[in-house]
């Protein structure tokens, strides 16, 4: 087990419990959950099939080696879903890299600013056929 100190990234949620830093973490990306309606507490149907989950966790640092924060992300396990049961279709949206230099050579050329930001919690919104149950 690693030892009790924030610069150390925890591979399992036991090895982040009981740690400031990354219990904090957790709460946030808990709270960010509720917020968004990601998804709702319920008790477990008789008949339901679960799909397991796990943290993430990651410490983000300055430019200079300096911490800037501790992030964690709560994550499915995706690969105990089955075909046809848990799920039909997978999408994951990306830029492409010709299109990002694309905008970029053209704010260049126009002498637009450009600005970068970091988007802490970002969700893929698209309503499900069904329900599905995360343990």
């Amino acid at each position: 087990m690693l030892p009790d100190t924030s610069e150390n990234e925890p591979k399992l949620y036991r090895e982040a419990k009981g740690i400031s830093e990354w219990e904090n973490a957790m709460m946030e990306e808990i709270s960010a959950l509720e917020k968004n309606d990601t998804c709702e507490l319920v008790p477990k149907p008789h008949d339901a099939d679960l799909i397991t989950c796990k943290w993430t966790y990651k410490v983000k640092k300055k430019a200079d080696g300096r911490i800037d924060r501790h992030k964690t992300r709560l994550v499915v396990r995706g690969f105990s879903q089955q075909y046809g049961r848990d799920y039909d279709e997978t999408f994951s949206p990306i830029v492409r890299m010709v299109t990002l230099r694309t905008i970029i050579s053209l704010a260049a050329s126009k002498s637009w600013k450009l600005w970068q930001l970091d988007v802490k919690n970002a969700f893929v919104y698209r309503e499900l056929d069904g329900d599905i149950f995360m343990k």
